[in-house]
């Protein structure tokens, strides 16, 4: 019983150390799914539009925070109809919202940027 205590008074203060450390760092548990891992990724490239994304995107009225902030943040990525082994830039369809999905989003993800090629309306 002694043992135990011990242990238990050596855990809690190392877990909450821990998860303190780990926070302030920004680390999360949640980026480990493939969908989350392909937005993670895109989002740390670099922009490029298409000149057929850029007139859709205007005809919309949409601005590239709210593509950013919004549709790619919160989006899922629609694997059977993407081509995620295709060499060297994977293309990748968007849905957002994830359910009852208003907008897509194909675009390319390459080694330094991201090509956006087009985005329609659904509904």
């Amino acid at each position: 019983m002694r043992k135990l205590k011990f242990f238990f008074i050596g855990l809690i203060p190392g877990l909450l150390f821990v998860f303190f450390i780990l926070n302030k760092k920004g680390a999360t548990c949640s980026g480990y799914l493939p969908n989350s891992r392909v937005i993670a990724e895109t989002l740390s490239k670099d922009f490029k539009f298409s000149e057929n994304f850029k007139n859709e995107i205007s005809a919309l009225k949409m601005d590239e925070k709210f593509l950013k902030d919004s549709i790619i943040t919160k989006g899922e990525i629609d694997f059977t109809r993407s081509h995620a082994q295709k060499v060297p830039c994977p293309d990748y369809t968007l849905v957002y919202p994830k359910k009852n999905p208003r907008f897509e989003i194909t675009f390319e993800k390459c080694r330094e940027e991201a090509i956006f090629n087009t985005i329609k309306k659904i509904k």
